[in-house]
């Protein structure tokens, strides 16, 4: 872990909607081999933020670094392109279907005569959660209904890790697990990055984020108050940053020219 240029780099973006100003020309950045967190209270803009690199949202100004080059994402089909996959909450599995077809999903493998080429299929689904050490699973054969919570999230983010991603964005991915569960994907959570990707981590477990973050971004009212260096700080200075971060200016508020 160092210094090193990052892979993703947001330089002053800003976002709005209407009259509302959702982001105000933020800095964010992603290293591989690193866990970012992404932290702030409710509205704070980490949705918007993360959307916009998703290619959900095309930001109003500021400028996207990609491998130190300028990038533009107008679509997901161009963020895909750059290698980012993002793990949403409802994790877009298909309950009906096995973790192999799952993990295929939209982007099956086929023989000739069109026939599923499943033999292969199974032995990079195998090969991916082997290389994850996810161990928890009994058979790739299984519905997606018959899986715990955690199992689910190691599937959900193996499929995105298959896609020869760089940057994964794990959207609360421990939000309704229980500990041992929590346990096995925060674990999931290090081993990405461990592997040499870069990982952003959007969650509001503090004790989650301490567990596996290297570096921690606080976002309030749209604004990034503060990156810290997450063995350099503690929960209570996260809180401070969340609830009482100084901000460039107040939202809705004139900006005034100070004599």
């Amino acid at each position: 872990m160092g210094e090193a240029t990052p892979l993703l780099e947001l330089r002053g973006v800003s976002k709005r909607f209407g009259a509302v100003e959702a982001l105000t020309k933020v800095d964010f950045t992603a290293r591989l081999g690193e866990v970012m967190a992404l932290v702030g209270d409710n509205g704070a803009g980490k949705s918007t933020l993360i959307k916009g690199i998703a290619g959900i949202h095309t930001y109003n100004e500021g400028q996207i670094f990609f491998d130190a080059k300028p990038v533009t994402i107008n679509s997901p089909r161009d963020s895909a392109a750059l290698g980012i996959e993002v793990v949403y909450q409802d994790l877009a599995l298909a309950d009906n279907l096995d973790v192999v077809a799952n993990m295929f999903l939209g982007h099956e493998r086929t023989q000739a005569m069109g026939m599923l080429d499943e033999d292969s299929m199974e032995r990079t689904c195998i090969e991916t959660l082997q290389s994850l050490s996810v161990t928890t699973l009994r058979s790739v054969r299984q519905e997606i209904s018959g899986l715990s919570g955690g199992q689910r999230q190691a599937v959900a983010v193996a499929k995105a890790v298959m896609r020869n991603s760089r940057l994964v964005i794990l959207d609360e991915p421990t939000a309704a697990l229980g500990v041992a569960q929590t346990r096995q994907v925060l674990d999931l959570v290090r081993r990405l990055a461990d592997k040499g990707l870069a990982v952003v981590l959007i969650s509001h477990n503090l004790h989650d984020i301490f567990e596996v973050a290297d570096r921690i971004t606080v976002l309030r009212l749209g604004q990034n108050v503060h990156e810290f260096m997450a063995q350099q700080t503690n929960p209570q200075e996260v809180v401070h940053a969340i609830t009482a971060g100084k901000m460039l200016h107040v939202p809705g508020m004139a900006e005034v020219e100070i004599q």
